[in-house]
């Protein structure tokens, strides 16, 4: 029954080969249930009831995508886009969290709608290839300064705006050592690093407070919990009021639809280059059904209270282990569900335990730096003014706004209008709009 609906043996894949593939996805993007709670807490949200919408939103965006597409790609709230919601929508702009979910399921369902109408084409082809690549990797180091200043390794200097901290402090020597024993895990291809190196970060500092070492984590009373309380469920549905009396709500929901949007096809297309999901013509098969897959994650994602859920890189860690079919995510789903019983464990999940998972996962993202064709100006200006923005205004929207601003500019001055897309124009007249208001 399972060759006949994957496709098992088409895909030259077999059951085992597929269950051991699903699992090395789970532990690879395990991290994200300890590191998104942390993050979307501090805005006030409850960090057991985000726990219980990451798992839930993430099994259920992932069943969906081996069942509808076939597909061995896993689905979770995203990094990057949960830093967005947490310090640019809500402690930078002001908005409630509950106005940012609004926000969030209004992404979805224009996602959604996109899907099914087949805009998304229209709208991949007019952002430039080097665009994408210089925001993606922005939000890399937007996320790594994250990590580094919850780890106290950066901190807040009068003389120079930012600054290093005390090396000496337990917590810092914790993410430290959290931060070396990650990249060595990485620079060792060991399957699912930073799960193991968010695990043996957080082991050291339970060991180091039974020792007496102040600010440690520690071990929680039990490991299984049955509360399944969710305060942030339907929460969203108070925010839409607040969420457009702000002139700038445009601006928030499409940098949320943006980053989902970008996040996934550079996703479907990197995992699709590593397996047969490629037809002769070069398009990706059930590439619609891949992309409802991710937007009803979101919808789902918004009601049960956590940010945008999008498809993950990491799934490619399952494909080279020979996942090929849908039956990956599948397995995935299911130990994503499972999770929700392990909710006592995040007590010892701190900021510096999840540190050095922000700063790796902000390294990875750097790599697309590399994709970026620095000779053209055009190109350079736009993408190192999108990414020093995005880190110095600790803005990701600020920094898309400027990329596309200075990208537009350029292109004029250097007498290449007409090769800038109409919807392109649009999108800047809206970004000036908005940094004039």
């Amino acid at each position: 029954m399972l060759n006949k609906f994957f496709k098992l043996k088409e895909h030259g894949t077999n059951l085992r080969t597929e269950i051991l593939a699903g699992i090395t996805t789970f532990l690879t993007m395990a991290y994200i249930l300890a590191v998104n709670p942390s993050m979307l807490g501090m805005t006030g949200m409850s960090v057991q009831s985000v726990f219980l919408a990451t798992a839930i939103s993430s099994a259920v965006a992932t069943l969906l995508m081996g069942l509808l597409a076939n597909y061995p790609i896993a689905l979770a709230p995203g990094m990057g886009v949960n830093a967005f919601f947490t310090f640019t929508v809500v402690m930078t702009l002001g908005y409630s969290w509950e106005a940012a979910l609004a926000a969030v399921m209004l992404s979805g369902i224009l996602f959604l709608i996109i899907s099914l109408t087949g805009v998304r084409t229209l709208v991949i082809n007019a952002i430039p290839k080097d665009l994408k690549l210089a925001f993606g990797a922005g939000i890399g180091f937007f996320i790594a300064f994250i990590g580094l200043v919850n780890a106290g390794i950066i901190v807040d200097n009068p003389a120079t705006l930012v600054g290093l901290g005390s090396l000496t402090e337990p917590t810092t020597l914790l993410a430290l050592l959290g931060l070396l024993l990650t990249i060595a895990l990485l620079a060792k291809r060991v399957y699912a690093a930073i799960f193991f190196g968010l695990v043996g970060t957080a082991t050291v500092g339970v060991i180091a407070g039974l020792f007496g070492v102040a600010a440690m984590p520690v071990l929680p009373a039990t490991l299984l919990s049955f509360d399944f309380s969710m305060p942030t469920f339907g929460a969203f549905i108070s925010g839409f009021g607040e969420l457009f009396s702000k002139a700038d709500w445009f601006l928030v929901v499409f940098t949320f639809l943006f980053i989902d949007f970008f996040d996934t096809a550079g996703t479907l297309v990197a995992v699709a280059n590593r397996t047969n999901l490629i037809n002769e013509e070069g398009e990706l098969e059930n590439v619609d059904k891949a992309l409802i897959a991710d937007s009803v994650g979101t919808v789902v994602g918004a009601v049960l209270g956590t940010s945008t859920v999008t498809s993950y890189i990491e799934s490619a860690a399952g494909v080279e282990v020979g996942g090929r079919t849908g039956l990956t995510a599948v397995v995935t789903a299911i130990l994503f569900l499972l999770s929700i019983f392990f909710s006592p464990l995040l007590v010892t999940i701190t900021g510096a335990v999840t540190a050095p998972a922000l700063i790796v996962v902000g390294i990875l993202m750097a790599q697309q730096l590399g994709g970026i064709d620095w000779s053209r100006f055009e190109i350079s200006a736009a993408a190192f003014l999108s990414i020093i923005v995005m880190i110095l205004s600790y803005s990701i929207s600020e920094g898309i706004a400027a990329g596309f601003i200075v990208y537009g500019i350029t292109m004029w001055f250097r007498g290449k209008a007409k090769e800038v897309p109409n919807i392109l124009w649009v999108l800047m007249v809206v970004f000036i709009l908005h940094f004039i208001l």
